[in-house]
This record gives C-alpha cells, structure tokens and sequence, in this order.
C-alpha cells in the first residue's frame, strides 16, 4: 500500500509525469470537465430547447414542433463541443498544443454551424408565404436536399481551410475531372434536366397516378434527381429514367376530372330499326337520369349513336362521363351501367352479338 500511495503522489501530487507537455493533473481535470458536460447532456439540451422553444415563432404547431425535432441533434453535439472547449482550456498545454486545440475547437464549431443550417432548412421554408402554391411540393424538396449538399460542400471547405488546406486548387482539379465526367454521363444530366422539367411544370407529383403507354402505369412514390419510382397496381416498385417523361407521353390519371366510358356494343343484324332506335334512347335516358354516377353537360356529353355495322354486328357506341375520377368509384359505376344496358337490351327483345362467320358451300 505505501508503494502505490508513493506512485501516486510521485504521479498526481508532484506533476512529474508528462505527456505532451501536459501534467497527469491537468489531464485529469481537463477530463472531469468534458465527463461533467457528457453527463449532463440531456439536461443541458433540454434546456437550450426549451429557451428555444419560447423564442421560436411558427403559427403551425406541427412547423414548430419539427423544427424543435431538427435541431435536437445538433444542440446535443453543441454541448459536447461546449465540453471540449471548457475542457480544453482548463488545460495549461504548450504552444503547440494550444494552436491544435484551437483549430479542433473552430473545426467543431463549424461543423456544429453548417449542421445545424443544413437541419433548418426545410422548417424554415415552411415560414416562406405562398411558396408551395408557386412551386410543388416534390420541387421544393429537391431544392432542399440542394441547398443540404451546397452547405455541406461549402462547410467542409471551411474545415479545410481551417487547417491550412487550400481549397482552391482542389476545385479547380475536381472542375476539370468534372469536365471529364460530364462528356461521359450525358445520359444522367438528361434525366436531371427531364426530372427539374417535370416538377417546374407540374405535370405530376407524389401520389398521383400516371400513365406512361407502354412503360409504366402506377402510383408516383418519389421524384429523384435521376429517375422516379413508380409503384406498379401489381405491388411492385419500378424505377423509370427522368428523361421518359420528357420523351414520351405521360397521363396523370390522378389530375381527370372525370372518368370516362367508352364502350362498343355490338347487337345483332336481326334487330329491327325500332328496336335499336328503342335501345339508344332507353340508354340515353338511363345514363341522363342517373346523376349519382353520371355527370352531363356541355363539357362532358353523352353519346349513345349507332356506330358503325361491323363484320358480325351492329355497333352501338356508348360514351359517357362519371363524376368521380376514384378508380374504385368508376368501376362501381361501370358495373351499374353494364347491368343497366344488359337489362334493356332484353327489355327490347335484342341481343348481343358476338364474333361469327357464315361458311356456304356450293353443289
């Protein structure tokens, strides 16, 4: 016992162990600081979120409380630079030392700084008036995760630049690699250019349902940079390049008014012309007097005319508007009105046609 009492006070009470120019003691202390601040953490945050909390101003309670969620991180990483720093200077370190601990301190402060503004950017757009009624939602998160890598980029080089690393010449290489690579991935700046085009315009955002004939027919689940992500009726995700959309035609099924019916219905060339006079009217009717399903106007008309007289029938066509665009709603209406054509088809002693072929032989 009275040894290792002998080494500690050769150690802690006569400062003559040395490390880097730093006595056991001031280390020891430097540590109990930081130790005390990791400690006492959650405490700490919850009290800078708190004075925060009074301060910030959001007339939406769901902005304030995301914008609180956002910087949470980053205030938990302000107190353990608050650690450092007062750990840092408890201690009595040389020259040398000392200029490191500064630029260590400086590099977590800044680091801390472009963070914390990378966070609050997307609750702070929230505060900019009538931004989403100018531009989408999809865009102005593209615009976000933009302005999140220029601030990344432009804190990285200020970290650099902290440590006597010249950014400049580093850019200046990258824009000539850039050059290179540009010539080489004109695939990927055409579906960037096609994919700001379609959220400029407007021509479809999440969750709405596109068609795309002959690619693709599903529900939009994300706008990227390089292609979207459409989810297929069958379940399955299916990513398309930007530059379809540019290339081809794309319907958003989402953006109808209303659904619209468009049937050929063939009856037989026994009818009469009473009969099929008859029928028309009768679908006419039906479909004008049915006005939970069907919508008449100007802008939307019905038509039930004789069509055409086809190879084995006589065509009627029947077109007409629903007054839901919801898919499940339109067929419910479709399956209405195949049952009501059915009932007055019979009701007129008609009968559908179907494919046939009369084969005569001659003696």
């Amino acid at each position: 016992m009275e040894s290792i009492f002998k080494i500690y006070e050769k150690l802690i009470v006569s400062n003559d162990f040395i490390l880097l120019g730093l006595s056991l003691s001031n280390l020891l202390c430097s540590l109990v600081v930081f130790l005390v601040f990791v400690i006492f953490k959650p405490t700490i945050k919850k009290l800078f979120l708190k004075k925060i909390s009074i301060f910030a101003r959001f007339s939406d309670k769901k902005v304030k409380d995301s914008f609180l969620h956002s910087i949470e991180k980053p205030i938990g990483f302000f107190v353990i630079c608050l650690g450092f720093f007062s750990a840092s200077n408890v201690l009595n370190s040389p020259e040398k030392v000392n200029i490191f601990l500064n630029n260590l301190n400086l590099s977590l402060f800044t680091i801390l700084i472009f963070w914390l503004i990378s966070k609050i950017i997307e609750p702070l757009s929230h505060k900019i008036k009538n931004i989403r009624s100018i531009v989408s939602k999809d865009l102005i998160d593209w615009l976000i995760n933009a302005i999140k890598i220029i601030v990344f980029i432009l804190g990285f080089s200020a970290v650099l630049e902290l440590w006597g690393i010249r950014v400049g010449p580093i850019i200046a290489g990258l824009g000539l690699f850039g050059v290179a690579v540009a010539l080489g991935a004109q695939d990927l700046f055409k579906n960037l250019i096609s994919g700001i085009l379609v959220l400029v315009e407007k021509r479809f955002k999440k969750g709405d349902v596109i068609n795309i004939e002959n690619v693709v027919e599903g529900s939009v689940e994300k706008i990227g940079f390089r292609s979207t992500a459409i989810r297929k009726f069958d379940k399955s995700l299916c990513f398309i390049p930007n530059y379809q959309f540019a290339e081809n035609a794309v319907t958003n099924v989402t953006a109808i008014s209303n659904r619209r019916i468009n049937w050929i219905i063939g009856v037989e060339y026994k009818s009469s012309i009473t009969q099929l006079k008859k029928i028309c009217n009768d679908l006419e009717n039906c479909i004008r007097s049915n006005k939970k399903d069907f919508v008449v106007s100007d802008a939307t008309p019905v038509i039930v005319k004789i069509n055409e007289f086809a190879p084995s029938s006589i065509d009627i066509l029947v077109r007409c508007f629903t007054k839901t665009n919801d898919y499940t709603k339109f067929v419910e209406a479709k399956d209405r009105l195949a049952v009501d054509i059915k009932r007055i088809v019979e009701k007129r002693k008609g009968s559908f046609a179907f494919p046939s072929q009369s084969l005569y032989i001659e003696k």
